[in-house]
Formats: C-alpha cells, structure tokens, sequence
C-alpha cells in the first residue's frame, strides 16, 4: 500500500492566524476565547466565543473576491495558502495536475451569508439577492477555490460528518492516495459560523457554555465544573502527499499519516453513547490500520469539547482501548484554548499532533483545575510536557453519532 506523508500545514484560528502562531499559543497556554464582537449576543445565553482576531478580508482578498466567498472559505484560502508555501509547492511546475487534488471538511457551512442575504430579501426583496449567493455558501467550494486557485483536477470533494467532518477528510485523502487516485492532496476543514442563528441553535440545545464573565476559563475539558462547549472559528489545511513523490522533490516530511478508523455509533441524533462503544471499535479501528498496539501511542489528542456526557465517555472509550497503558499516556484536549471549530476541528487537532511529533513536546489542557472524579488521566494540566512523542492518535467525534480516528508517526524506514 503507498504510504502518505504530511509535508505542509497552515492555520488560522482563535489562538493565531498561522500554523506557528497557533503552536506558540498553545505552548503558553494562551486561551483564544473571548466575548463575541460579530452580532449582539446581549440576549443569548452563551455570548462567548473563539474568534479568529486581527483580521481583515480586505487585506487578503479584492472586494470583487469576497462577493464570491463566505468566510469559511476564506480561512480555507488563508490556510490552504499557508500549508503550500510550508511544502515548498510551486503548483506552476506541476505536470500531472490530474493527479492533485483537495478534500475539505465543512460541518455547516455558509450559514453567515444563508442569514445576512435572507434579512435583504425580507428587507429589500428577492431581486437584490446577488448571482454569487450560492457560490458563496455551498460547503464545496471550500476545496473548489482551492482546486481553482492551484490547477488542481484530480479529486475534488467535501466532506459534511458534523464535528467529524475534517478528520474524515484527511481519512478518506489519505486513502485517495493509498489506492492510486491523486498522489498529493490538500485536505484539512473549514468553519465559520459565529453568528445569531447558530447560537440560536446550539443555546437552544443547552450545548455551549455559559461561563459568559470568565471567556478564558470557560472551555475547561474533565473540569468537574465544565458545563459545555464554546464554539470556535477557523481552518486547517494539511498537505499530503504519497512518500516517493515527496522524497523525490526533497520535500521535508513531517510525519506519516499511518491509521484512520471511521464508523459511527447508531444510538442519538446528538449524543454519544454513555460506555464509547462506538469510540472504542473507532480507536481500534485506527491502530489496527496502522498496524500499531495500544502502547506504541504516546499522545492522545481528544474530542474533549468541555461536555459533561462527552468528556467522561471518551475518557472511560480511552481506558477500555487503552488498558493499563492509559495511565502512561499524555492526553489533552487543545479545545481547552482554541474552543471548539466544529466542522475544522479535527484538521486543526491533527496539525497539533504533526507539531507535536515534530516538537516532541505534548500541548496542555488548560483550565483543569478540579478534575471530575471520573476523569482521572494524564490530561497534560495546565503546561505542555515534554517527552518522547513517536506516534500520535487524535479523535473526532459528531452529531449523529460520526466518529473518525487519525494516527500520525514519525517516519520510520526502519
């Protein structure tokens, strides 16, 4: 089977709006939540959030650009263009465009536009909605901007499996590769829906925290007083390419994208089930594919949203997977500072693990101050540790009950 290499990355989220200021907060143990300054929360019960901050389209984009693209798209942009410079890609020299593509994940995509042109229409009438209007908000065009600012036309898809949804599409590039049908791919997710419908939703279902005077210390996953999770913005894209493509241009590799398990646990439209099974058979799945035991994993990047049912459930799915071995392990939940990107979450976390292995330093949970009783492993409190990091393992769980596992090594030719 042909083997997958990360040769680039690059991010914008709450914590920094590059793939090193991203890995520089989280080594301070910097928290990007804060109160919401893109609508008037004063009536929501949860009016935090994980902003991305300094930024400005119009330093990135034209006027005319940004007619055509939401912001999730942007970020992708922003991200995608990151991740190519670090790979030392010049897309002008490829040959075989064909065999390049893009796989973004996108958990809802263009909601803020869906709201703002609704209001025009009920406001101004129908005839002022702009021809860009669907472009603009279709969760394809994420990879579909990538593909059209690169040449890329070899696969080109999104990936929509809710908080798992860019795991799934690092998972399932990496097997594009695998069997034979592109040799590089750009994948990672994209989200931003900070915005008064979303935050309808999600309060409505007494999903996000309300720690409204204390932003900073309200994502606080295994924390006995954690009381849900706080919605974040942003994108992660990856760069990965089949190892003898990489090695033959002198790319710098990374780490090796080794295990992938997907499968879902059929129980709740929202909800996890309580014993993890549908975690554990994931987890399973993921070392099993990389042909790794329990104890070959030294890091565990978690969902760990900072939710009382979701935190305990990956916790005891940890324990069942991992044995004994569990108490040995370094296992943390980067949400404590970046908040919770939904759809982008897991590209985000598993660029985390890629620094982690290239660091060999473990990022912290923040916040865990009075662990709950039945959260009682190693989460990294507080600082990051430093210690041997071979091989990395980061879960992305979902509504409905989506789960996707990724496991990343150093290269290893041994």
């Amino acid at each position: 089977m042909r083997r997958v290499v990360v040769t680039g990355y690059g991010a914008i989220s709450p914590v920094g709006n590059s793939a090193e200021a991203n890995w520089k907060a989280l080594m301070a143990g910097e928290s990007g939540i804060g109160p919401i300054t893109q609508f008037d929360c004063s009536q929501y019960a949860s009016r935090i959030a994980g902003e991305v901050k300094n930024y400005d389209p119009k330093s990135h984009f034209s006027v005319k650009e940004l007619k055509k693209m939401d912001r999730f798209i942007q970020f992708c942009l922003l991200a995608g263009a990151q991740a190519v410079q670090a790979s030392g890609l010049d897309f002008e020299k490829e040959a075989a465009k064909e065999r390049l593509g893009a796989c973004i994940g996108v958990g809802i995509g263009g909601l803020i536009e869906i709201q703002n042109w609704y209001r025009e229409i009920l406001d101004r009438g129908p005839r002022r909605v702009t021809p860009f209007f669907i472009p603009s908000i279709i969760a394809n065009l994420a990879p579909g901007f990538l593909a059209i600012r690169y040449g890329l036309k070899g696969p080109n898809t999104v990936i929509t499996t809710a908080c798992s949804s860019s795991a799934h599409a690092i998972g399932e590039s990496v097997r594009t590769i695998q069997r034979g049908d592109a040799d590089l791919m750009l994948a990672g997710g994209a989200e931003a829906v900070v915005c008064e419908l979303a935050f309808a939703g999600f309060c409505a279902a007494r999903a996000l925290s309300t720690r409204n005077d204390e932003p900073e210390r309200a994502s606080r996953p295994y924390d006995k007083d954690r009381d849900g999770f706080v919605m974040g913005e942003g994108s992660a894209v990856l760069v990965l390419e089949e190892l003898e493509r990489a090695q033959k241009r002198g790319a710098k590799i990374l780490a090796e994208v080794v295990g992938y398990g997907s499968n879902c646990d059929a129980f709740h439209i929202t909800q996890p089930s309580q014993d993890g099974e549908g975690a554990v058979r994931c987890m399973r799945l993921a070392l099993d594919s990389a042909k790794l035991k329990p104890e070959q994993i030294d890091y565990v990047n978690t969902h760990g949203t900072s939710t009382p049912i979701g935190d305990a459930m990956e916790t005891q799915a940890i324990k069942t997977v991992y044995g004994d071995w569990a108490y040995k392990l370094a296992v943390s939940s980067t949400k404590s500072m970046t908040g919770h990107l939904l759809g982008a979450a897991g590209a985000l976390e598993a660029m985390f693990c890629v620094q982690a292995l290239e660091n060999q330093v473990v990022p912290p949970t923040i916040n865990l101050e009075n662990p709950s009783p039945e959260c009682d492993l190693n989460y990294v409190p507080n600082e990051p540790q430093k210690r041997s990091v071979r091989s990395v393992m980061t879960n992305s769980f979902g509504f409905g009950g989506t789960n996707a596992t990724l496991i990343f090594s150093q290269l290893n030719d041994a």
